[in-house]
């Protein structure tokens, strides 16, 4: 196919050249009624290019096939049979997989128990059965690794009838799984395999990364392009190929959960920043990669801060990782990431993408060059300074990799649409748990509606949050009362 071509953007042009106008929404009319305050913020193009997608930049019938074109581009550039967009970011992406794989079949669907909270959100919405592989726990780092072919091997080994696998890779802090391994684990039994590769819309475009899960023999491949790419947040796009999974089926599922009035601009961006990739993308990966590969060896020389590398690759580790993650333990430093991030954020202007007990995260991106980077080391070199004088944190009290691992009572939609009560946090051990408690970012539950809570969970959640912790999704954000099934 012409790569050169971008349908979506060429449409909006001629949009735009022709003149039309819509007597239909968005009210706004391309920024005509906007409010000068809104526009002197932001503008008036994001205004003039929200434009209706059918009976707008194309027509009620969508007869002129732009957005087709664009999906077919997209499965072209990156090998995949098809692709998909989606204005509604992975959440939305990963949860159509899950139904089109395991919707209604009762042997329920494989997951790593270090999935996304949206892929819990997707078993309470479907119903769907989870069987869960635990993940490789680090207890030194107390990180999670994304299960081992060994793992998933003995998951299905103990769940023959599961419909499928899905697995997340690379984790939110870079770490990378053996999808091929896995992938053949999945197909030996004539099961496909779903991989939340959120964090990996870039692999496809160069070798120096950790491999693309459609070259690892994924079936279904859902990334975030605003993550790693040059989109729009909420843009993402999932790739499938294969026979195990019905492409219309896929679709349908999708257009069950998808807005139906999704966001051209979104899905411009996401038709653009193929294109780019497919010209200049390997140039640009290049210039990152050599970019990191410095700001990762300065970092390291500065007091007190360490960045995680060779130690989350191994057996019992990570398979691979991303060296554009650039994951910093602060801990030698004597603060928490909570507080380090906060530093950074108040005194340096920046921001960081993930922190928690003893880390924080920098994601280098394509788009990222030397001034940039200096910007990061510069304040880096200042916080490793400060943090010293950092009050004292309270303590975080972590439970052991085996406290984590919650024993299933229910599953999630039943626990979590079922008759619920709030308990003090001294009475929720031993009470099945009616909601997702989520640490976030990264976004990993740490409960799952459905689980048994234990003491040790529960004192973790509420010395975390005490300690600068955000569990966003608890219905008590003080987290002194829990909701249990009643």
């Amino acid at each position: 196919m012409d790569q050169s071509r971008a349908p979506l953007l060429e449409a909006l042009k001629q949009y735009h050249r022709l003149d039309r106008y819509g007597f239909t929404p968005p009210g706004h009319r391309q920024g005509r009624g906007t409010d000068a305050r809104v526009l002197d913020v932001l503008g008036r193009e994001p205004f003039r290019n929200d434009v209706l997608a059918s009976s707008g930049l194309d027509d009620r019938q969508s007869s002129n096939g732009y957005l087709a074109e664009a999906e077919q581009l997209m499965a072209d550039a990156v090998g995949a049979d098809y692709a998909f967009f989606s204005t509604c970011g992975s959440s939305l992406s990963v949860k159509a997989a899950m139904m089109a794989v395991a919707g209604n079949d009762p042997g329920g669907l494989l997951l790593g128990r270090d999935s996304h909270k949206s892929i819990v959100a997707g078993l309470i919405f479907s119903g769907i059965t989870p069987r869960w592989i635990t993940p490789q726990w680090d207890a030194a780092h107390h990180i999670s690794h994304p299960p081992s072919p060994e793992q998933v091997r003995e998951a299905w080994e103990k769940n023959p009838h599961a419909a499928g696998a899905l697995i997340v890779s690379p984790s939110p802090y870079g770490t990378c799984a053996d999808i091929a391994a896995i992938a053949d684990e999945c197909h030996r039994r004539g099961k496909p395999l779903i991989v939340d590769e959120a964090w990996g819309a870039h692999l496809p475009f160069h070798e120096g990364l950790p491999t693309w899960a459609m070259d690892a023999g994924a079936d279904i491949c859902v990334v975030s392009v605003h993550k790693m790419g040059m989109g729009f947040e909420q843009g993402s796009v999932f790739h499938l190929q294969g026979d195990l999974v019905d492409a219309a089926h896929l679709s349908a599922c999708a257009d069950l959960l998808m807005t139906t009035s999704p966001n051209v601009l979104v899905y411009s961006a996401l038709d653009g920043w193929r294109r780019q990739m497919v010209e200049t993308g390997h140039a640009m990966l290049d210039s990152a990669l050599t970019l990191v590969a410095s700001l990762r060896e300065d970092i390291e020389l500065l007091p007190g801060l360490e960045v995680l590398d060779s130690e989350l690759l191994g057996h019992q580790a990570s398979h691979d990782l991303d060296r554009l993650q650039v994951l910093i333990d602060v801990a030698g430093t004597g603060a928490t990431g909570y507080q380090c991030a906060d530093w950074l954020r108040a005194q340096r202007l920046i921001d960081v993408g993930m922190s928690d007990h003893r880390r924080i995260l920098a994601t280098i991106s394509a788009a990222d060059d030397r001034e940039t980077a200096r910007r990061l080391l510069d304040g880096l070199k200042a916080l490793s300074i400060a943090a010293s004088d950092f009050p004292a944190s309270p303590p975080i009290e972590l439970p052991s990799p085996a406290s984590l691992q919650l024993d299933t009572v229910t599953s999630p939609r039943e626990a979590f649409f079922g008759r619920t009560e709030m308990v003090p946090g001294a009475q929720a051990a031993g009470r099945i748990a009616a909601e997702q408690l989520t640490p976030y970012p990264p976004g990993i539950p740490v409960v799952v509606p459905g689980e048994c809570l234990n003491r040790d969970v529960v004192d973790y959640l509420q010395s975390g949050l005490s300690a600068g912790m955000a569990v966003p999704d608890a219905t008590d954000s003080s987290l002194r009362t829990f909701r249990v099934v009643a």
